[in-house]
């Protein structure tokens, strides 16, 4: 409408576990359709062929995150805060398997400076840019190596630690191990009880205060030689094994500090609850610098008196100094960590984009030649009937065994197949170049269309596929797909604008005895406000949740387009909540638009095409509009027939009262504001309930005034196309011809 060429496709992502889930449970081969055409995926293995010569895809022996429901390998990001997958909800295993990484690390310095960018003038929303600043998770600290003592001969005589706590060196009360630490497997195999401990830490929560002390090894305070050392911190420190420790975050160990972090302080108490907190960092200006509390202090402030020579400095220079004093001896240095960890992207399934890769015993693993491409999915068709999980490539013999690329000799296909959110990872670039065979884009449809200007994820999407997105179109934004030199997106960043969507949340009815959800047949609705458990007679407790079958809160829009048609439909959800909010649906307050369209409608039906006169006032001031208005009304003879109250046929221009003009005037004023607030609403705020709010405002004037205008009829027309599409035809019909 305003003469741009705008391209506003739908995202459809095929592959994945969801669909061929959804296969094995009807016996059937999942459907076919935009990512799982092999002419999409084709290109989808160009960009892993590309990853791969830059170095950025690898394969890697590596503790994995195991789904034994869907018996296949998950990333960090599909794996909940509960340890369950994202998808079948199953508690994930660990397992040391080779598997495909893309180097996604190679970007987490730009993917967290440009987030900056991505928050000015609020394009993307706070929350999403807090959780993947958050997932990057980047951390400045220091290295610190303790010493470990032993009753026994040990593989390793140090353990290294990260922390973004130096300045806490002298409260270190413990040091705790992640499980799968060397020196804890190491003592497991000559320690059944550390065996049996390891064994049930994947059924215990991630949070859990559990541990296990290693009786036979202690760790030394680096700093507890120093002459100025306090006392306290010269005894052996117990090591312990604790569940909340991550393997892969640094270098799966940790100091314990109760005194100044309230997950080691919660569990020294549960461990060791007859040893208080050390505490050895005070508030600022606090009246007693040593005075102990009931709760860890896990801000910043001033060292007590137990931390040698270092009392009495600030953390910032405690800092400093402890680093520095430790670098000097060979125990420690400065050092950054990232919660990052690469994307692994191979899955064990079927349904997904082949990895193309063929693997000799010669030549090691081999990119399969361009020329080949794709690497298309083989008939399976056994698989589905049997209802089994797991990858049926690995039986699909004609097609795993091929010759290698390279020498000819035999080899065989990789039966792994990429993650759905590789896919998804650059569809919407395909979107600029769809026809082209050769390339997943054009350098010119890159420079043409790229980057997206507003882009609709959900928030659930905050770490998973726009974070992929991000990096993917990053690293392409480097390649010859993007043209040399442009300026069109200097950053890379995939989507220019960001706009996440609330969920449409329905009615549920929960029994008050038992918070059962209750079946719509199982409640009397006889008073709305009032539901009534039809079996017990209890008056059923009322809350919005997200739709589910399991809680029976389900709308089926086509009974609403049914019952109130789907321009009434369509206009209420608008008009009900702010897109990015989440929207309570309530039927019941749909009366209020039907009432409003039924009033246009009639508007329309009744118009007549008489009308006062005529001004195109689109692009005129309100002065200039005026001047208009009486220079038509100077050289015109008004017809007053039919208008209430007229007592005359015929008058001049200057019997027209000043009441009809100021009416004119104030429709005119009201057409203008309307345009201003919903192109405004369209193209910034994306605020769509505004628009209802003031189309029906309109509406209600143009009624009020009488005012008969061809132009202000056209705009109300095109700017009812938001919620209207079939009135407005209705009316363009009735606008051009008048009345029947």
């Amino acid at each position: 409408m305003k003469g741009y060429n705008v391209v506003h496709p739908i995202g459809w992502d095929a592959f994945g576990l969801p669909a061929e889930n959804a296969a094995i449970e009807r016996g059937i081969d999942p459907a076919e359709i935009t990512t799982c055409d092999p002419n999409f995926y084709k290109h989808t293995q160009d960009i892993f062929l590309l990853l791969h010569e830059h170095g950025l895809a690898y394969q890697a022996e590596s503790l994995v995150n195991y789904d034994p429901v869907d018996k296949t390998v998950l990333a960090n990001e599909q794996v909940d805060a509960n340890g369950c997958s994202w998808r079948s909800g199953a508690k994930v295993e660990k397992r040391q398997l080779k598997q495909w990484f893309l180097r996604i690390s190679e970007f987490r310095e730009q993917l967290l400076q440009d987030i900056d960018h991505l928050a000015k003038g609020g394009m993307w929303p706070e929350r999403v840019l807090a959780m993947q600043k958050n997932w990057l998770g980047k951390s400045q600290g220091a290295q610190i190596q303790f010493s470990v003592s032993a009753d026994k001969q040990i593989a390793r005589k140090s353990v290294e630690v990260f922390t973004t706590r130096p300045d806490t060196i002298f409260g270190v009360q413990y040091i705790a191990l992640a499980a799968t630490h060397p020196i804890v497997l190491d003592l497991a195999k000559e320690d059944p009880k550390l065996q049996d401990f390891l064994d049930i830490i994947p059924d215990l929560p991630s949070d859990s205060k559990r541990g296990y002390l290693l009786p036979t090894i202690r760790a030394i305070n680096p700093l507890s030689t120093q002459e100025s050392a306090p006392d306290s911190s010269k005894d052996p420190l117990p090591i312990y094994v604790a569940p909340y420790v991550l393997g892969d975050y640094g270098d799966g160990a940790v100091m314990g500090v109760p005194g100044h972090d309230a997950r080691d302080h919660a569990f020294w108490k549960h461990n060791n609850h007859d040893t208080p907190p050390r505490y050895v960092i005070a508030p600022i200006g606090s009246a007693s610098k040593d005075a102990p509390t009931d709760q860890p202090f896990v801000h910043p402030g001033r060292l007590t008196s137990q931390n040698g020579t270092f009392s009495g400095q600030t953390t910032a220079q405690a800092t400093k100094g402890i680093i520095k004093l430790l670098q000097s001896n060979g125990l420690g240095s400065a050092a950054e960590t990232w919660r990052l960890r690469d994307w692994l992207v191979s899955r064990q399934r079927y349904w997904g984009t082949p990895i193309p890769i063929i693997h000799c015993g010669s030549c090691g693993p081999v990119p399969v030649p361009r020329d080949q491409l794709p690497v298309e999915l083989p008939s399976v068709e056994g698989h589905w009937l049997k209802g089994k999980a797991g990858n049926p490539l690995d039986g699909a013999h004609d097609w795993v065994n091929v010759s290698c690329p390279k020498c000819g000799e035999d080899a065989k296909r990789d039966t792994d197949t990429m993650d759905t959110f590789v896919d998804s990872s650059w569809y919407f670039m395909r979107f600029a170049d769809p026809k082209n065979s050769t390339t997943p884009f054009s350098p010119e449809a890159a420079n043409a269309i790229l980057p997206v200007d507003v882009y609709i994820g959900g928030v659930e999407h905050a770490i998973l596929h726009l974070l992929y997105a991000r990096f993917i179109s990053k690293f392409l934004s480097t390649t010859s797909l993007w043209p040399e030199g442009s300026t069109s997106n200097i950053l890379g960043e995939p989507f220019k604008k960001l706009l996440s969507q609330g969920m449409v949340h329905g009615r549920t009815y929960l029994d008050p005895t038992n918070g059962r959800f209750l079946k719509p047949d199982e409640v009397d609705l006889s008073t709305p406000s009032k539901p009534i458990v039809i079996a017990t007679g209890d008056v059923a407790n009322i809350s919005f949740e997200k739709m589910s079958k399991s809680k029976y809160n389900g709308v089926d829009p086509t009974t609403c387009m049914t019952k109130y048609g789907a321009d009434a439909t369509r206009a209420h959800m608008l008009f009900q909540a702010p897109v990015t909010e989440v929207l309570e649906w309530d039927e019941q307050k749909i009366s209020g638009i039907t009432r409003w369209l039924k009033r246009l409608h009639e508007h329309i039906s009744s118009s007549s095409t008489a009308q006062l006169f005529e001004i195109n006032g689109d692009n005129l001031s309100p002065k200039d509009y005026f001047l208009s208005a009486i220079e038509t009304l100077e050289k015109s003879k008004i017809t007053l027939r039919g208008i209430p109250g007229s007592k005359s046929s015929s008058v001049t221009p200057l019997d027209l009262t000043i009441t009809s003009i100021q009416n004119d005037m104030k429709l005119w004023r009201s057409v203008q504001q309307t345009i201003i607030n919903i192109t405004e609403a369209y193209s910034k705020t994306h605020s769509l309930n505004t628009i209802v709010s003031d189309l029906m405002s309109l509406t209600n004037l143009i009624i009020e005034t009488a005012q008969e205008n061809q132009s202000v009829r056209d705009t109300l027309r095109k700017l009812n196309a938001v919620g209207g599409n079939h009135l407005e035809k209705f009316k363009v019909g009735r606008i051009k011809h008048g009345p029947c």
